[in-house]
């Protein structure tokens, strides 16, 4: 070998001896442990939120979790619906029960029996079966109580006599035009309402407030029909109507015609029927008048 190959070795056996303490340095070494330790810690914090600690909860735990307590609350939601439904059937059903009760009270004789004296009326708010639709504003004397059902309670409360509600086996509508078309076909027929009820122990009453309102210039025909079933010979009877501008018109003499064997006061009560909730004084001092 050359003298100069020889001096081309030794150069390259110097390079690879540096390079290999270049790769050996401790700056080096401590840089690939730093890296290291770095990539280990990194990956320590990953699992940390795959195992769980503390309150830490894994993606898929939270998530069932999640959906466990929305089905724990979507059960209660629905428990306590059913069981507002339950209620609001109950309630509805308690409701319907008391509303019969009150109407049967309402429409029959509602005291034991002791009084001689005897307030019956018709009324259309007892007669009517109410469409959901009806206009309180425009029909309130279909609304209970009635004209003459709130002047009947009135004479009622100061003479202690038994109300008396005079009901037809089919109600009127609600309807006041409709009403009025009926009643002015039965006038036409001179017809007689079949009745729910009559009086019973009619005998032990002496004295009879009769209220009714005028229809068609008279008196609705189910107040004749009460009339003929229900013998008034020799009581007195009073009388108090609730009326539009027609006034009393010819109900009196209808009346008067219909029962000649009673003695029919001539102090008639007569309200216009925009005033008859308003009208307890007046019907009160006209009781007096009467002497009660």
């Amino acid at each position: 070998m050359t003298k100069k190959a020889e001096n081309v070795k030794k150069i390259i056996s110097s390079k690879r001896i540096v390079s290999t303490k270049r790769l050996l340095s401790p700056k080096r070494i401590t840089a690939v442990l730093m890296t290291g330790i770095l990539l280990m810690t990194a990956a320590g914090c990953g699992n940390a939120g795959t195992q769980g600690d503390g309150d830490v909860q894994p993606e898929n735990t939270q998530s069932q979790t999640v959906e466990s307590t929305q089905a724990q609350q979507d059960n209660a939601l629905e428990s306590e619906t059913t069981a507002a439904q339950d209620t609001g059937a109950a309630a509805s059903d308690n409701s319907q029960v008391d509303g019969q009760e009150e109407n049967s009270e309402a429409s029959g004789t509602a005291a034991n029996g002791d009084s001689n004296i005897l307030v019956a009326y018709f009324s259309w708010a007892d007669n009517a079966i109410l469409e959901e639709d009806v206009d309180a504003v425009t029909s309130p004397s279909v609304i209970a109580p009635g004209n003459v059902q709130e002047l009947a309670g009135w004479v009622q409360e100061q003479t202690g006599g038994d109300l008396f509600s005079i009901r037809v086996a089919k109600p009127y509508s609600s309807d006041w035009d409709e009403c009025l078309s009926r009643a002015n076909d039965e006038r036409g027929e001179d017809a007689r309402p079949e009745l729910v009820e009559n009086v019973e122990n009619l005998d032990q009453y002496d004295t009879v407030f009769l209220g009714y309102p005028n229809w068609w210039y008279g008196v609705p025909m189910a107040l004749l029909s009460f009339l003929e079933e229900n013998d008034l010979s020799g009581k007195q009877v009073y009388l108090f109507c609730s009326h539009g501008t027609g006034g009393l018109a010819d109900s009196v003499d209808i009346i008067e015609e219909a029962i000649p064997n009673a003695e029919i006061s001539d102090n008639v009560f007569d309200c216009y029927e925009e005033d008859a909730s308003s009208s307890q004084d007046e019907i009160q001092s006209w009781l007096g008048e009467l002497g009660y």
